[in-house]
């Protein structure tokens, strides 16, 4: 070991940092805060095969579709890839959710987390969900989303995880029984070597967690210190980018000579299923530049490869590179509707089955950039279209990771979390582009 500039502790040689991301967009959220601070980051959805050969990297992360099904599977899915990771010489391995600590009272932050804890044998697992670049900070505890506590925000109202508690440690408890204790915003101030000494107090005490108060870059980057001696480590990509800072500090970068970015290019078609408040704003945005746009009626249409058919079956119509939307996404209070009807597992598997197919219909109709809106519609699209993984590219927000998939054909994905970009982005990001390009 050796010690860092900042007070903490990091291994003598650049380790390599290992990602298991409970769904599809914070994935790509995580490898691009890597990749944005030089290090070299290989992205996968779902676990590769044993035998996946792989390029020199820094980082690995695996992108898994795990946040809301059963404890049980969330547990099985993320140890297998808990498994390939240490048999690639992982070091610090780093757990992935999201930046609003969105997930159901029993899990699957809590459960995955103490399955990791037992599988490396790991101490005190320092954590935060901070993330300021998305208004996402950690301030005495409590979670904010802008200047708003979490249960104040439009989190209150998510259709499937509404968060109505801002406390990390009292939202933790409802999942895991690891006694979670906070190292607060003074401590943090006072930079790696207090958080450092902070830890081991709480460790000593029996603590198995820290949620470590973080309201700035700065704040990440003295955290990102210590955790980077680690073996388990959890947030969102915030403090993943705070790891990766301290990484390139001690060492470097080390992403010089990868591939050069792509250009993105050729026809765009957006899919959209996430209910939150910025994609519907976004939705709204696409309607109000004109883009042809088709609703996905489940209510009425309760066969997926009915409503398939019919989406495929109306873009077939349109003009060429007219860059359309096809979405399900509706307010709070209709989806209420809907999910009465269908059930909530119902609709959605509906709802996600359909959106695949008309995935599957649209690249072999030669769209080339498919823009996808929403946590469980990325998994979708990403599962139907057999993409494994693939190279990051140009950032069409910030967070927002253009996917360069290999392949038969070139293929450019925008895997979006529901609150992700800004209000005009999915209109940017599908803009009709001259024939040939």
């Amino acid at each position: 070991m050796k010690t860092a500039p900042a007070g903490g502790t990091v291994r003598s040689a650049r380790p390599t940092i290992g990602v298991i991301a409970d769904d599809v967009t914070g994935g790509t959220d995580v490898a691009v805060a890597l990749r944005r601070r030089g290090l070299r980051t290989l992205l996968f959805f779902g676990t590769p095969p044993p035998n996946e050969d792989l390029p020199p990297h820094d980082a690995l992360v695996i992108a898994l579709k795990t946040r809301m099904v059963p404890s049980l599977e969330a547990v099985d899915l993320s140890l297998e890839a808990h498994r390939w990771l240490q048999s690639r010489g992982v070091d610090l391995t780093y757990f992935k959710y999201c930046s609003t600590f969105d997930s159901t009272s029993s899990g699957n932050i809590g459960p995955v987390l103490d399955a990791l804890v037992a599988a490396l044998g790991a101490g005190i697992v320092v954590t935060t969900p901070s993330s300021p670049e998305h208004g996402r900070t950690q301030y005495a505890g409590q979670l904010f989303v802008g200047d708003r506590p979490l249960a104040e925000s439009h989190m209150r109202h998510h259709p499937l995880t509404p968060m109505k508690d801002s406390d990390l440690r009292r939202l933790f408890a409802q999942q895991s029984p690891g006694k979670a204790v906070l190292i607060n915003h003074e401590s943090v101030r006072q930079g790696a070597h207090e958080i450092r000494h902070r830890a081991d107090q709480a460790a000593a005490s029996g603590a198995r967690y820290a949620f470590v108060d973080a309201v700035s870059e700065d704040d990440l980057a003295q955290i990102g210190l210590v955790a980077v001696g680690e073996r388990l480590v959890a947030g969102a990509a915030g403090l993943a980018g705070g790891i990766a800072t301290a990484v390139t500090e001690l060492f470097g970068r080390s992403d010089e000579g990868q591939p050069g970015r792509y250009t993105e290019s050729g026809p765009a078609a957006v899919v959209a299923g996430s209910c939150s408040a910025r994609t519907l704003e976004q939705i709204e945005r696409m309607h109000r530049a004109g883009r042809p746009a088709y609703f996905l009626d489940a209510a009425s249409i309760g066969d997926a490869e009915v409503l398939a058919t019919n989406a495929l079956e109306w873009f077939d119509g349109l003009p060429r590179n007219c860059s359309p939307i096809i979405y399900s996404s509706v307010e709070p209070v209709l989806l209420s509707r809907i999910q009465l009807q269908l059930g909530v597992q119902g609709s959605a598997q509906i709802l996600e089955h359909a959106t695949g197919l008309i995935a599957q219909g649209l690249v072999a109709r030669g769209v080339k950039r498919l823009i996808a809106a929403g946590g469980e519609t990325c998994g979708a699209v990403v599962t139907a279209l057999g993409v494994t993984g693939g190279l990051v590219g140009n950032e069409a927000d910030r967070g927002v990771p253009w996917i360069h998939i290999h392949g038969g054909q070139e293929l450019f994905l925008l895997l979006k979390s529901g609150n992700f970009g800004d209000p005009d982005l999915l209109v940017r990001a599908s803009a009709p582009m001259p024939e040939g390009n």
